[in-house]
C-alpha cells in the first residue's frame, strides 16, 4: 500500500535511494530484533570467555585473540538488531564518539595483527586489554555527560 501511495504521489522507487529501499525491505518485528540482540550478545560474551579460557593453553594466545575479538565484535553487532545497522553506524561516527570508535576499531584490528601475523604474544595481550578499555569507553559514550 505504501508503494502504491508513493507511485501515485509521484515519488518513484528510483528516487527513494538504495539505503531507504534496503531499510524498507529488512524491517523486523521488535520481538525478532530483541531475540537476535540477545543471541548475538550472549554469543559474544561466550566467545570472549572461551577465548580467555584458551589463553592458558600452550600457544593459546592466537585463539585467545581471535575468540576475544570475535566476541567483542558480536557483542557490538548485537546493538545493530535493536536500532538497525544504518542508525548504529551513524551513531558510531557522531562527533561525540568518533575518537572512541576509531580507537576501538584500531584495537580490534591490532589485536588480530599482533596475534596472527606479527606473532607477538605480549603485544597481542596488550591490545586485548586496550580493546577492553576502548570498548568500555565507547559504551560509556552513549551515556549522557559520561
Amino acid at each position: 500500500m505504501e508503494k502504491l501511495r508513493r507511485v501515485l504521489s509521484g515519488q518513484d522507487d528510483e528516487e527513494q535511494g538504495l539505503t531507504a529501499q534496503v531499510l524498507d525491505a529488512s524491517t523486523l518485528s521488535f520481538n525478532t530484533r530483541l531475540k537476535w540482540f540477545v543471541i548475538c550478545f550472549v554469543s559474544g560474551i561466550f566467545f570472549s570467555f572461551l577465548g580467555t579460557g584458551l589463553l592458558w593453553l600452550p600457544g593459546g594466545i592466537k585463539l585467545f585473540a581471535v575468540f576475544y575479538t570475535f566476541g567483542n565484535i558480536a557483542a557490538l553487532a548485537s546493538t545493530c538488531f535493536l536500532m538497525g545497522p544504518m542508525k548504529q553506524l551513524k551513531k558510531m561516527f557522531e562527533t561525540t564518539r568518533l575518537l572512541a570508535t576509531i580507537v576501538m576499531i584500531l584495537c580490534l584490528v591490532l589485536t588480530l595483527c599482533a596475534a596472527l601475523w606479527w606473532r607477538k604474544k605480549g603485544l597481542a595481550l596488550l591490545f586485548c586489554i586496550l580493546q577492553f578499555l576502548s570498548l568500555t569507553w565507547y559504551s560509556l559514550s552513549y551515556i549522557p555527560y559520561a
